[in-house]
């Protein structure tokens, strides 16, 4: 089995939380983290980002889920970011991005690629299920 690297974009994660459906492509990649054929990148920044947004009022997710969440990306590869020049919109992006440059083989799966540079390590969850599945047939 390959195994694939990348940083969730916290939008992934709040995506996966409020799906209903167990195939939709958010709910079916952290099925592939929990398999092992997804290793979560992340670094102290990215955890903070993903805790201040998911304890959001408006999402209204539950403490156990979201501590869930967390230890599982904590089981990943803690990596420091490696620095870009690219511009960001929002400077919360860049080390999500900086974060998947660390990894030879790293991917920042988002559902905002517009907040990213055109690049072929920023793909959509849809594109990463393809990614994985394309290997694993």
């Amino acid at each position: 089995m390959h195994t694939f690297y990348a940083v969730f974009d916290t939008n992934v994660l709040v995506s996966a939380l409020m799906s209903r459906r167990a195939d939709s492509p958010t709910v079916l990649l952290l099925d592939y983290v929990l398999d092992g054929r997804i290793v979560l990148l992340y670094n102290e920044d990215i955890i903070h980002e993903y805790e201040e947004v998911l304890h959001r009022g408006k999402f209204d997710f539950d403490e156990d889920s979201i501590q869930n969440l967390i230890e599982l990306v904590k089981t990943g590869l803690h990596l420091d970011p490696t620095e870009s020049d690219e511009i960001f919109a929002d400077k919360d992006d860049k080390v999500f991005y900086e974060v998947a440059l660390s990894k030879d083989d790293g991917y920042v799966v988002t559902g905002n690629t517009k907040h990213f540079p055109k690049s072929p390590i920023v793909v959509t969850p849809a594109e990463m299920m393809q990614i994985v599945q394309g290997t694993n047939k």
